[in-house]
């Protein structure tokens, strides 16, 4: 009995990348192999697999008024509620797949309903959570939804579906990301963990971004930290509110554009089909 066959399992798969925020991408219509903690680190390794920051599963739709469910895995194996670059690369992906053929689409995570069209120049409109700034939502283990201090760090915390603590920094070139951002995003007060934004105001309807991710590090540009940044500098007043904002990533430019209050927000940036093949996993 060939015990190595019986080990292993053929994955096709396509690469994709959003302002370099790199992806595996998985069709879920298809049988799957099982997506053990193992097999995703392993597709995830940049030496001994395909190398990305995540995994994205399209799965066919969840309920009546989704068009695409969609999972999201880390590169440690752990599971995400929400992935805004990842859901840019989404959209590509069915439209080349030809597995849609809509204007926009409805897309449900485990944590969160988003519509997304695909534009010209493969630029992707997505309209994001409304965010939640209740310290339960993210969750943080504190007593109102305001700025807080963590390790005397002070900080903003909202979900976009996922958590997201947000820093003000004079200068993202150098912000101690590394370290900052690890200490924070597996704080005891982030009981699950938290994706760290070093953020820096250049002007109402600018910033440059950096973000340390749970599960990841710092990846080039994480969609919905950006979201999330805009949203808490919104909020308190840094920020146009209704303005298109540029947020300035270490891989590219994101448009976000929130009104505030109870209103979802809107996220404009590319995605890219880099290349796809088969992998023995």
């Amino acid at each position: 009995m060939n015990t190595t066959a019986q080990n292993t399992a053929e994955l096709a798969f396509v690469k994709m990348q959003a302002l370099g925020n790199d992806f595996v991408v998985l069709d879920g219509h298809a049988p799957l192999p099982e997506l053990t903690p193992q097999r995703l680190r392993k597709l995830a390794d940049r030496r001994y697999g395909i190398g990305c920051d995540q995994i994205l599963v399209v799965d066919p739709a969840p309920d009546a008024e989704s068009d695409f469910g969609y999972r999201i895995y880390n590169a440690d194996g752990s599971t995400v509620g929400q992935c805004g670059n990842g859901v840019r690369c989404l959209a590509l992906y069915v439209a080349r797949r030809g597995l849609s053929n809509k204007p926009s689409l409805r897309v449900r995570t485990a944590t969160t309903a988003m519509t997304v069209a695909l534009q010209a120049d493969e630029q992707v409109r997505v309209e994001m959570a409304v965010p939640d700034f209740q310290p339960a939502a993210v969750p943080l283990l504190a007593d109102a939804a305001d700025h807080y201090l963590i390790d005397d760090v002070r900080c903003h915390a909202v979900s976009m579906g996922n958590p997201h603590l947000v820093v003000t920094v004079p200068d993202v070139a150098t912000a101690d990301v590394a370290g900052i951002g690890a200490r924070l995003a597996t704080h005891p007060r982030v009981p699950e963990g938290a994706n760290v934004g070093f953020a820096q105001i250049i002007s109402p309807t600018e910033i440059r971004l950096r973000v340390f991710e749970r599960g990841a590090g710092e990846t080039p540009a994480c969609g919905s930290g950006a979201c999330g940044a805009v949203a808490a500098l919104v909020r308190e007043g840094t920020l146009a509110a209704g303005q298109p904002v540029t947020v300035r990533l270490p891989g590219g430019n994101l448009t976000i554009e929130w009104a505030g209050g109870d209103l979802p927000l809107w996220m404009t940036g590319p995605a890219c089909w880099v290349f796809e093949g088969r992998m023995n996993i």
